[in-house]
């Protein structure tokens, strides 16, 4: 048999290549563009950015990488790729080899690694970085020269979320901090790239500003990016200082500080609490900016609902929030049904509902999230959020051992997801072991002190002291979370069985009428209908918290 050996020496720069019709499909208006870490792939102009840098690579190989990023919700059969890219010339196994090496050499990836494209034995190929697509407009005569003499290229729409850390100065110069400061800044580009969403300028890219005196405008416009995190590092004797800006490339405005003052300590200790700190703050930052952003929008895509609507899921654990939050992710889905972020917010929500007891009826809920986690994990397996939301759904189908491993690997993926550590521990008192919960909770609450989830890590302390009849200290725990939030309407009926079981009625019975102002439909029959758990030892804390209920004029129902 005949074979055609199509050699690897290809390497001249992004010239024009024939394309088939599956390459050319669904383009539209306008350039196609696929976004991955600091990569730029635009389908028109047949052009790979690596940040502001231009990516030599040979035309077959970039239609190779084109069509696995089209088809990246499903494996490519070996068939299927070779029909695609060579018209269904006999390919050896060798020469697609070749081609693949070469594929995985121009995004940074490598067949050990496969971190975006991903062989699998006896079935296929298939692209698993996370991608987001956007559009480059149409340019017309008009607008092809700025008046600066740009080329329109420089302004185009940066994507969503797409932000570059710049080398975190070291004041002072002093040579013990260089290191430190470096480690941060790389540390915090990892870390921000496991944000839903996200695109973050790869750190190679980004040192090549380190020392240097920079206009944040211009940065912004030669990476593309809507927002920059700056900062710096300063040692005054025992004390480590380190400064934090997050400002809006397009502007030049300032949108959040932050500020760590610490004792010095082991370096390497310090440098993940504060990187970890630093990413659960931004997290929550960037989404309210996004959803500031899409609230403008005359054309808002999928990703601009998917902000606004994780921006209202941030707003509590009420009913109305979480309703508001489904029916923009709803709205993403209509527009791009294999949104993964939509999909993982609508399951988010499925969730919280039924762990929130915000339903007579969870197993719906929890039906419909599951089928949609198993969807995303199989277009996407280390998508950590997914992982700890199908933990929490194992948890409430009394799987509480599966569901402490999918959080283990939730962790194992991103780990600042301090939901993670959170929920060990609720899942901890589901299986009669309360006592051991709150070291969990407080891992989440060193990772993220001023997390937006807070208030219900703190409501879950107080509920794992409910379980344990620590009832005074239950009441401090639950009025801290009230405090950060008072829209949970589960947090004041915990306080309500707390302070009953003080025997404090009156203040009970107000923690009571509170929460049914929140939560009209709230009954004691719901808890026992939804019960996560049949320990004996978490039941017996659960008649304890019902009695409490009673006594505070919660109704039976």
């Amino acid at each position: 048999m005949a074979y055609i050996f199509l050699t690897a020496g290809l390497f001249f720069s992004n010239s024009r290549w024939p394309t088939n019709s599956t390459t050319k499909a669904n383009r539209g208006s306008g350039s196609l563009r696929y976004l991955f870490d600091d990569y730029a792939f635009d389908t028109d102009r047949r052009e790979l950015h690596r940040g502001a840098d231009l990516v030599a690579i040979a035309p077959q190989v970039f239609d190779l990488i084109e069509y696995l990023i089209r088809h990246r919700e499903r494996v490519v059969p070996k068939d299927d790729l070779i029909d695609a890219i060579w018209s269904g010339r006999i390919v050896s196994d060798a020469a697609l080899t070749t081609r693949l090496n070469a594929a995985r050499s121009a995004i940074g990836d490598s067949g050990e690694t496969q971190r975006r494209i991903k062989t699998l034995p006896r079935k296929g190929f298939r692209f698993v970085g996370a991608v987001q697509e956007t559009r480059r407009p149409a340019i017309t005569p008009m607008d092809s020269v700025t008046q600066n003499g740009d080329t329109a290229s420089q302004s185009l729409l940066a994507p969503h979320l797409s932000i570059v850390v710049l080398p975190f100065a070291n004041i002072g110069d002093d040579p013990e901090q260089a290191h430190f400061a470096d480690g941060v800044t790389e540390s915090l580009t990892t870390d921000l790239s496991r944000i839903s969403g996200s695109f973050v300028i790869g750190r190679h890219t980004a040192f090549t500003y380190k020392n240097k005196a920079v206009d944040l405008k211009q940065i912004g416009r030669e990476l593309n990016v809507r927002y920059i995190l700056e900062g710096s590092v300063q040692r005054g004797a025992d004390r480590l200082r380190v400064n934090v800006q997050l400002i809006d490339a397009e502007t030049g405005n300032h949108l959040w500080a932050e500020r760590f003052d610490k004792p010095v300590a082991d370096i390497f200790d310090m440098q993940d609490e504060i990187v970890a700190r630093l990413a659960n703050a931004l997290n929550a930052e960037l989404v309210a900016a996004e959803a500031r952003r899409a609230e403008h929008s005359a054309n808002p895509d999928a990703m601009d609902l998917y902000f606004q609507g994780k921006a209202s899921y941030n707003k509590g654990t009420d009913l109305d929030s979480l309703t508001e939050a489904r029916r923009y992710f709803e709205g993403a889905l209509t527009l791009d049904p294999d949104c993964i972020e939509a999909l993982v917010g609508r399951a988010d929500v499925d969730v919280t509902i039924p762990a929130a007891f915000l339903t007579d009826d969870q197993g719906p809920r929890l039906v419909a999230a599951e089928a949609t986690l198993n969807k995303v994990l199989s277009l996407a397996p280390q998508h950590a959020l997914a992982h700890l939301l199908l933990g929490i759904v194992q948890v409430h189908k009394k799987r509480a051992a599966q569901g402490i491993a999918e959080f283990q690997r939730a962790l194992a993926l991103d780990r600042n997801l301090a939901h993670a550590h959170a929920w060990t521990g609720v899942a901890k008192i589901y299986i009669g072991r309360a006592a051991e919960a709150e070291p969990h909770i407080h891992e989440a609450l060193r990772l993220s002190p001023r997390d937006i989830n807070s208030y219900r890590w703190l409501l879950m302390i107080g509920g794992s002291k409910l379980h344990l009849d620590a009832c005074q200290d239950a009441v401090a725990w639950l009025r801290r979370s009230i405090e950060v939030n008072r829209k949970n309407p589960l947090a004041q009926l915990w306080l309500a069985a707390a302070l009953s079981r003080l025997g404090a009625l009156d203040e009970a019975k107000s923690a009571a009428r509170v929460a049914l102002a929140l939560d009209p439909s709230f009954t004691i029959h719901r808890l026992r209908a939804n019960l996560p758990s049949d320990n004996p030892i978490f039941l017996a804390g659960r008649e304890r918290i019902y009695e409490g209920l009673r006594l505070a004029g919660v109704p039976e129902g």
